[in-house]
C-alpha cells in the first residue's frame, strides 16, 4: 500500500509550518472558495431531535435533488440507480469490491489519481495502465494500447473526465473509441466524473453516462466536493443502469451502514438556488489557470500543458527527482519566509520510472497567492539547481 503523494510530505510541511514558513499549498484539491451560503444555513438553522442513520443507499429526497442535476447535462437517470456514498472515494472502493474479484485486471491511463491505485491493491486487483505522455497533452493513449493490455481476467476500464491530475477532457471521439472497446470486450466503464462542472474546454461535455449501446457497463463516479466546496462533508455517489450491480453495491453498503447524516443535508441544499454560485466558481477557476499555466510556462525549463478542466496540471520540472525537489522546498529552503507544497507526480503513475521530473499542482488558491507560488518555484529551482 502505497503513500499517497498528495499528503506523504506532510511531515515536512508541519516541521517547516512550526518554523515560521509560509506555506503555499499546491499539493491538494482543497478549493479555498468559500461553501454556499444556502449550503451553510441549512446546517446552522438544523431543526433535529436525533442524529438518526440514513438509509444505507441515501435519503430520497436527495436522491432526487441529485436526478434533477443530472437533467440538466441531458442524462436521464432514476433516484433508484443513484447510491450515496462517503464521498467518491467510497464510491469507487465499493465498485472495485462489487464488480471485480481478487486477481481480476483493471486498466487505467497513467499518470492517474494515486488513491485509484490504493483502493485497487486494497481489493486484491491487478492494476494494468497505459500512459498518456506530457507531449500529448494526456490525450488518450492509442486504442491499439488499450486492446494490448486486455486479457483473460480483464474486467474494467477506469478513466477520470475531466482528469485528476492532468486535467484533460476527453474528446467525443475518444469516448467513442472507450464505448467500441467496452461493447467489443464486455467490460465496465467506470467514469469518474466529480469535475464535471469545470470544463474549459469550449466543446460540450461527453459523459459515459450517454454513450449508447453499453448502459449496463457504465458505472459513473460522482462527489458533491469539489462542485460546492464541500470536501469535508463526505458525500457522492454512484450511478448505474445496472440493477445486479446496484444490487451487489447495497449489501456493502448496508455492511457500513449508511452514508453521513449532516453530509446529506448539508448536499441536498446545495443542488439547487447554486446556479450564480456555480458560475462564480466556474469563472474564477478558468482565470486561475489562465494565469497559473502562462506562469509556470515563463519560468525556464518548466513546461506543462493547458489542462482543459479540473483544477490541476501535471509539470515538468528541470531536476532529475521531483520528490526530492519537493521535500527540499519544504525541509531547506524558503524565500522571504515562503515556500511551495507541491505533490510528487511519480506517484500517479504505476509504472516504475514514469513522473520522475513532474509534479501535480493544484490551482485552488486565489490569484494573488499563485503569482507568490510562481515566484517562489523560480527562486526554488535557481537556488537547487545551483546547490
Amino acid at each position: 500500500m502505497p503513500y499517497s503523494p498528495i499528503r506523504k510530505l506532510v511531515p515536512y510541511a508541519r516541521e517547516a509550518t512550526a518554523r515560521g514558513i509560509k506555506i503555499y499549498h499546491l499539493n491538494i484539491g482543497q478549493p479555498d472558495l468559500p461553501t454556499p451560503q444556502k449550503a451553510l444555513d441549512a446546517l446552522k438553522t438544523l431543526d433535529r431531535k436525533t442524529l438518526e442513520y440514513s438509509p444505507s443507499e441515501g435519503f430520497l429526497s436527495l436522491r432526487e435533488k441529485i436526478t434533477g442535476y443530472y437533467g440538466r447535462f441531458g442524462l436521464d437517470i432514476k433516484p433508484e440507480e443513484i447510491i450515496v456514498t462517503t464521498g467518491g472515494s467510497e464510491a469507487l472502493q465499493l465498485i472495485f469490491m462489487s464488480c471485480l474479484n481478487p486477481g481480476d485486471e483493471i486498466i487505467i491511463p497513467e499518470p492517474a489519481y494515486a488513491n485509484y491505485i490504493s483502493f485497487a491493491i486494497a481489493a486484491g486487483l491487478v492494476i494494468k495502465t497505459v500512459t498518456s505522455r506530457i507531449e500529448d497533452g494526456f490525450a488518450l493513449p492509442p486504442i491499439e494500447e488499450i486492446e494490448a493490455k486486455i486479457g483473460p481476467r480483464t474486467k474494467a476500464i477506469l478513466i477520470c473526465n475531466p482528469n485528476n491530475p492532468t486535467g484533460y477532457i476527453y474528446s467525443a471521439e475518444e469516448m467513442e473509441k472507450l464505448r467500441r472497446i467496452v461493447l467489443k470486450n464486455d467490460l465496465f466503464l467506470i467514469s469518474d466524473e466529480v469535475y464535471r462542472e469545470f470544463n474549459f474546454s469550449g466543446q460540450p461535455y461527453v459523459s459515459a453516462m450517454s454513450l449508447k449501446g453499453i448502459t449496463n457497463n457504465i458505472i459513473l463516479v460522482d462527489s458533491m466536493s469539489k462542485r460546492y466546496s464541500e470536501c469535508g462533508i463526505r458525500i457522492g455517489n454512484i450511478v448505474t443502469h445496472n440493477k445486479d450491480v446496484r444490487d451487489v453495491l447495497i449489501k456493502y453498503c448496508q455492511a457500513r451502514l449508511s452514508p453521513p447524516l449532516l453530509g446529506q443535508i448539508v448536499a441536498e441544499a446545495s443542488i439547487e438556488g447554486t446556479e450564480v454560485y456555480s458560475k462564480e466558481c466556474f469563472d474564477e477557476y478558468k482565470a486561475r489557470r489562465d494565469f497559473f499555466i502562462d506562469g509556470l510556462n515563463k519560468i525556464p525549463g518548466v513546461h506543462t500543458p493547458m489542462p482543459q478542466g479540473a483544477f490541476y496540471t501535471v509539470v515538468s520540472l528541470p531536476v532529475e527527482d521531483a520528490e526530492d525537489f519537493s521535500r527540499w522546498c519544504l525541509e531547506e529552503f524558503d524565500y522571504e519566509g515562503q515556500t511551495i507544497m507541491m505533490a510528487p507526480a511519480a506517484g500517479f503513475y504505476t509504472t516504475k520510472g514514469l513522473g520522475q521530473n513532474q509534479v501535480r499542482m493544484a490551482y485552488v488558491l486565489k490569484i494573488e497567492d499563485l503569482k507568490k507560488a510562481l515566484e517562489v518555484l523560480e527562486k526554488a529551482l535557481e537556488a537547487y539547481n545551483h546547490r
